[in-house]
């Protein structure tokens, strides 16, 4: 499903009834003022006719000069024609044609190609007076108040937008408040929500969240508890279990049947502490041990565990460590957690080698860790299924299921990322996994002082 945000979409709503509203305001707007105007003008050129015509109708014209010629008139200026009774312009202004504005003289409005005239009602004389206003003068004064009512309007949209984006975006700090305090909610942080001042349409969300919290804290602190307890309950009877067999083992003789029959039972018995041993670490992951933030060296811890496990081959072939030319590298986590990751990881790769090669660890450059060793390359669906509890790999080796669940789990406290992958592309297969640190400081062996 593809994702939204809210605030897009209430500043989108919002803005779309706000600009049609205006649009349709201005619309309505530039109709009145359209029709005031020309009203008005209509108004003002009727009342210039009928002065005329009442004019003409005292001093009836004599003068045989039929243009008046006055000073200032242009295209936009009203322009008259006086008009016999057998139609013919007997005196007109300059701007005026020199055939009548219309050649069907009556009492009226009427429109014509330049002009709008109006023919003024006749009087006693025998003269008939029009009056034609430019169309140019018409049309520019009634865009230039329809461009007066609607441009501002149009000018201020963006200024509404901009208004309207800040307050919902104010508006909604609250909601990206409870969603930061929801996003760092984790096994390792399960503490309620704290008082936010919230808006009351946020308050039930937040209480629904903190009741929700409290009971997976509860779960999850029975569940943790059940399995620390399990362990350490299981751990002394194994040992004595195991230390019982061995010395049984020593009073029959190996090669018979009994002596076959201890081994497996001593075999069995160390694999079930193993599972016990990793159930510990996994309650101990999931308690949230890897939350904390101390600097330490992360190749002095590598280097300790690649020796103890190196001494110890009996889940696989040893492990060649490179550390290419660095001399430390400086994290921000806890090192006893670190320490639990790196000895998964890397009893992993010792338990699932196969053949006589060697796990290959190597520190790269930028701080990383790359834990390599060979087996039959991992179909995709179980690699991506690798870091959940009790899944093995499938190489036929009787692992817990859950070395690298606790691996993934604390590297995931300790925003370090875990990037598992098979086959490696020089070889078509085998198994890596590379473990990268935030911000990690590397220093060169050259570097040292």
């Amino acid at each position: 499903m593809r994702s939204w945000s809210l605030a897009t979409r209430i500043v989108s709503s919002v803005l779309s009834v706000v600009t049609l509203s205006l649009l349709a305001l201005s619309l309505a707007v530039a109709g009145f003022t359209r029709y005031e105007i020309t009203e008005r003008l209509d108004n003002s050129l009727q009342e210039v006719s009928e002065r005329l015509q009442a004019t003409i109708a005292t001093q009836p014209h004599g003068s045989r000069d039929t243009v008046a010629w006055v000073p200032g008139v242009g295209p936009r200026t009203l322009a008259y024609q006086v008009v016999d009774q057998s139609g013919h312009v007997v005196l007109r202004s300059q701007n005026a044609p020199v055939q009548p504005f219309v050649p069907d003289i009556h009492t009226g409005f009427v429109d014509t190609t330049r002009f709008r005239v109006y023919i003024a009602a006749p009087t006693d004389t025998a003269y008939r007076v029009l009056v034609g206003e430019p169309t140019l003068h018409r049309r520019g004064a009634t865009w230039r108040a329809t461009a007066i009512a609607i441009v501002p309007i149009l000018v201020f949209l963006p200024v509404i937008w901009l208004l309207v984006r800040v307050i919902v975006r104010r508006a909604l700090r609250p909601l990206d408040r409870l969603h930061d305090e929801m996003q760092s909610r984790g096994s390792g942080n399960l503490r309620p929500i704290p008082s936010l001042d919230l808006p009351v349409e946020l308050v039930s969300i937040q209480h629904a969240v903190n009741t929700l919290l409290a009971r997976l804290e509860t779960a999850l602190s029975t569940e943790r508890a059940f399995a620390a307890s399990a362990a350490h309950e299981l751990r002394n009877p194994l040992g004595a279990l195991l230390a019982q067999v061995q010395m049984l083992g020593r009073m029959v003789s190996p090669q018979t049947e009994a002596g076959r029959r201890v081994d497996i039972i001593a075999d069995r018995t160390r694999r079930l502490g193993r599972t016990v041993e990793k159930l510990l670490q996994f309650s101990r992951a999931s308690s949230g041990v890897a939350f904390r933030r101390n600097r330490f060296d992360l190749l002095t811890v590598l280097r300790v565990l690649a020796d103890d496990l190196d001494q110890n081959p009996r889940d696989g072939c040893g492990i060649i460590l490179t550390v290419n030319g660095i001399s430390h590298i400086f994290v921000h986590g806890d090192m006893d957690a670190t320490g639990i990751m790196l000895r998964n990881l890397l009893e992993n790769a010792l338990l699932h080698g196969v053949g006589d090669i060697p796990v290959h660890v190597t520190v790269l450059p930028d701080g990383s860790i790359d834990i390599i060793n060979d087996c039959p390359a991992l179909a995709a669906d179980m690699l991506a299924r690798l870091t959940s509890p009790f899944v093995r790999g499938g190489t036929g080796t009787r692992g817990s299921g859950l070395g690298l669940t606790i691996a993934s789990n604390i590297a995931r406290q300790m925003d370090a990322t875990v990037c598992l992958r098979s086959p490696l592309p020089e070889s078509g297969r085998g198994f890596g996994a590379r473990i990268t640190f935030p911000d990690p400081d590397v220093i060169p062996a050259s570097g040292l002082a």
